[in-house]
């Protein structure tokens, strides 16, 4: 079940570094927000720290409230590892176990919750795999090696196996970046797709990606090289790409820089 976000002054460091200031957003459920902004700016470091996953880099840390309908995912004993089921994310480069099966991959996370017998496995690869647009592609080969597919089809086998999980929302960090077109298209029109069951927050240097799949856009940017990026503006898509309110973000969008 597709789950809100809120993020209030949260501010993320490595060590020292004060790499992210000030953040504060909302993600609606069954939406798509798409994360834009020029390489460095913090876009990924936040995407990161949604799930959890930020905190893996040793001396990184999160300060401020980020919650997950209103619960705060960095409380007093919350199991992180709960928050990443809960939270799903695929990553920039295809990375499914490529000697595992395509249907091992796909349940993996479920193999290691235990509890499942095989036809309930069977059940959840079918439908992870349709829910992935992959399901007639694979079916007949469920057996082979993951590694085996294209890159797109890998994608989408990745996307798979974070949907078996059945989490709330799905991050995605630049998901088609080492795809080509072809296969780029595919994952906008699947991300369309996905949002009807989870919300969905997507990294992307795409700006055309950005207005074709997102209801939502921020813009991050770095005021100068060692200084912590910044969320300059969040708003509707449409309005972030035809009238933006700040300078900065007309700048970038329009191509002046980054």
């Amino acid at each position: 079940m597709a789950k809100r976000l809120d993020l209030a002054d949260v501010n993320i460091y490595y060590g020292k570094f004060h790499a992210v200031a000030d953040v504060a957003l909302s993600v609606p459920p069954h939406s798509v927000t798409a994360f834009i902004g020029p390489s460095g700016c913090g876009k990924s470091t936040v995407l990161r720290s949604l799930n959890r996953m930020h905190e893996v880099t040793p001396g990184a840390r999160v300060a401020g409230s980020i919650e997950l309908d209103g619960e705060d995912i960095y409380g007093a004993g919350v199991d992180p590892v709960g928050v990443r089921r809960t939270i799903g994310m695929v990553f920039q480069r295809p990375n499914p176990f490529p000697t595992m099966t395509i249907r091992d991959n796909v349940v993996a996370g479920l193999k290691l919750q235990g509890g499942k017998s095989k036809s309930d496995l069977a059940d959840v690869t079918e439908r992870s795999l349709k829910g992935a647009n992959l399901w007639n592609e694979v079916k007949d080969r469920l057996d082979k090696p993951g590694g085996g597919l294209s890159g797109g089809q890998q994608q989408r086998l990745c996307i798979a196996r974070a949907i078996a999980v059945q989490p709330d929302v799905l991050l995605m960090d630049e998901p088609c970046s080492a795809l080509d077109p072809i296969s780029t298209l595919a994952i906008e029109d699947l991300i369309t797709e996905l949002k009807q069951d989870f919300t969905i927050v997507i990294v992307t240097h795409n700006m055309q990606q950005a207005a074709r799949v997102s209801d939502q856009t921020a813009f991050f940017n770095l005021e100068a090289t060692g200084k912590p990026g910044r969320l300059v503006e969040i708003d509707d898509t449409d309005k972030i790409f035809s009238n933006p309110s700040r300078t900065a973000t007309e700048d970038y969008v329009s191509g002046r820089f980054g």
